[in-house]
Protein backbone atom coordinates (compact mmCIF):
# COMPACT_ATOMS: atom_id res chain seq x y z
CA UNK A 1 0.00 0.00 0.00
CA UNK A 2 1.32 3.44 -0.86
CA UNK A 3 2.12 5.98 1.81
CA UNK A 4 -0.82 8.06 0.56
CA UNK A 5 -3.23 5.14 1.14
CA UNK A 6 -1.73 4.31 4.51
CA UNK A 7 -2.04 7.92 5.65
CA UNK A 8 -5.67 8.13 4.53
CA UNK A 9 -6.54 4.80 6.15
CA UNK A 10 -5.16 5.98 9.49
CA UNK A 11 -6.93 9.31 9.16
CA UNK A 12 -10.26 7.59 8.40
CA UNK A 13 -9.86 5.39 11.48
CA UNK A 14 -9.28 8.56 13.53
CA UNK A 15 -12.40 10.18 12.03
CA UNK A 16 -14.53 7.13 12.81
CA UNK A 17 -13.29 7.15 16.41
CA UNK A 18 -14.09 10.84 16.79
CA UNK A 19 -17.55 10.37 15.25
CA UNK A 20 -18.36 7.52 17.63
CA UNK A 21 -17.16 9.59 20.59
CA UNK A 22 -19.33 12.53 19.46
CA UNK A 23 -22.32 10.19 19.11
CA UNK A 24 -21.78 8.85 22.64
CA UNK A 25 -21.65 12.44 23.90
CA UNK A 26 -25.10 13.04 22.32
CA UNK A 27 -23.86 15.50 19.69
CA UNK A 28 -26.58 16.01 17.05
CA UNK A 29 -26.10 13.78 14.00
CA UNK A 30 -26.08 16.74 11.61
CA UNK A 31 -23.02 18.21 13.34
CA UNK A 32 -21.28 14.85 13.38
CA UNK A 33 -21.74 14.61 9.60
CA UNK A 34 -20.48 18.17 9.09
CA UNK A 35 -17.40 17.37 11.17
CA UNK A 36 -16.76 14.13 9.28
CA UNK A 37 -16.95 15.91 5.89
CA UNK A 38 -14.57 18.63 7.04
CA UNK A 39 -12.10 16.13 8.49
CA UNK A 40 -12.16 14.00 5.33
CA UNK A 41 -11.28 17.09 3.29
CA UNK A 42 -8.46 18.00 5.67
CA UNK A 43 -7.20 14.42 5.59
CA UNK A 44 -7.02 14.36 1.79
CA UNK A 45 -5.21 17.70 1.71
CA UNK A 46 -2.70 16.59 4.34
CA UNK A 47 -2.10 13.19 2.70
CA UNK A 48 -1.50 14.84 -0.66
CA UNK A 49 0.88 17.38 0.82
CA UNK A 50 2.89 14.81 2.80
CA UNK A 51 3.25 12.33 -0.05
CA UNK A 52 3.98 14.86 -2.81
CA UNK A 53 6.96 13.96 -5.00
CA UNK A 54 10.04 16.02 -4.27
CA UNK A 55 11.54 18.06 -7.10
CA UNK A 56 14.71 16.49 -8.49
CA UNK A 57 17.94 18.29 -7.63
CA UNK A 58 19.19 20.83 -10.14
CA UNK A 59 21.85 19.52 -12.53
CA UNK A 60 25.39 20.84 -12.12
CA UNK A 61 26.27 23.89 -14.23
CA UNK A 62 27.76 23.21 -17.67
CA UNK A 63 31.53 23.09 -17.94
CA UNK A 64 33.70 22.13 -15.07
CA UNK A 65 36.98 23.02 -13.44
CA UNK A 66 38.99 25.20 -15.78
CA UNK A 67 35.91 26.51 -17.54
CA UNK A 68 34.68 28.79 -14.78
CA UNK A 69 32.04 26.26 -13.76
CA UNK A 70 31.64 27.02 -10.10
CA UNK A 71 35.09 28.44 -9.33
CA UNK A 72 35.03 32.25 -9.42
CA UNK A 73 38.85 32.43 -9.40
CA UNK A 74 39.15 30.81 -12.85
CA UNK A 75 38.06 33.02 -15.73
CA UNK A 76 35.99 31.42 -18.50
CA UNK A 77 37.84 30.39 -21.67
CA UNK A 78 37.02 31.68 -25.10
Amino acid sequence: MSSFGTYLLGFFILIIGLAVAAYLLNVPTMWILVGVIILVGIGILMATQRTKMKDPPAPPPPGGPGYGGGNPNIPPRG
